[in-house]
């Protein structure tokens, strides 16, 4: 049986962690290349990085924290924010990622998932989706969560994963930091149409609700932020109670 994997997320912005609710009121956390060093040892399966604020302000990625990051840890290491060229990838792979997240960038030139999944292979490209309701409809957001792009969210992942895309993060903009559980009716909807993994984002405030999520068909991870930062819910015991609720985990 795969195991299912928990991963941490390091949201960062001006060179530190911050979180905020629903992708606004952003508060600061921590320091990442401190923060990311105990991750490795506290458990968690892997590590996202996004420098949340690249696409929004029209730069590149901060590349020396991102070096930093990647020599303190030996557990895969998924990176995103201000991805948009075949450049962006390459630089940001040498830098230590294992898998690069791509979210707006593909949104401006939705190519770029193929062309990166021809040249380091689908399971380096992560399709990163930040997803709202509006007017019923789950619609897909750009820049951070700020801007609705008016693509319906669903069809944009089945053409993501059609070109190339080998893994999913779903991020919930409704169930962000709100700590009430995932987005379920999200995460099925997008189960139901693609058979890549998906990674559930945004919702998660107690073990039951990893429990729940590891319930649906196709969920194979569940990443969290505050949670983990302020030790609310400590990794390995996290992974311990999933095993003794049935979940296959990686002790």
């Amino acid at each position: 049986m795969i195991t299912k994997r928990i991963i941490p997320c390091l949201d960062v912005k001006n060179g530190r962690v911050v979180k905020g609710t629903n992708f606004e009121g952003l508060r600061d956390m921590a320091d990442p290349v401190e923060m990311a060093r105990f991750y490795n040892t506290a458990g968690a399966d892997e590590l996202v990085f996004y420098d949340i604020t690249a696409s929004v302000e029209g730069r590149t990625l901060f590349t020396d924290i991102l070096t930093r990051v990647a020599s303190e840890i030996f557990i895969p290491l998924t990176v995103g924010g201000g991805i948009n060229t075949l450049e962006d990838f390459d630089r940001v792979l040498k830098c230590g990622a294992d898998k690069v997240s791509v979210n707006s960038g593909a949104i401006r030139n939705p190519a770029i998932i193929g062309e990166a999944a021809k040249k380091y292979g689908d399971q380096c490209v992560v399709l990163s989706c930040d997803i709202k309701r509006v007017d019923g409809r789950f619609m897909l957001f750009a820049k951070g969560g700020r801007e609705n792009t008016g693509i319906d969210a669903l069809d944009w992942i089945v053409r993501g994963v059609g070109n190339g895309a080998g893994e999913l993060v779903i991020n919930s903009i409704d169930t962000d930091g709100v700590k009430n559980g995932f987005d379920l009716e999200l995460l099925d909807a997008v189960a139901s149409r693609v058979s890549v993994p998906i990674i559930a984002s945004g919702g998660a405030g107690k073990m039951e609700d990893f429990v729940e999520l590891f319930k649906h068909k196709g969920m194979d991870a569940g990443l969290a932020a505050s949670i983990f930062h302020s030790k609310q819910v400590e990794i390995a015991d996290l992974k311990r109670y999933l095993r003794e609720n049935g979940v296959e985990m990686r002790l």
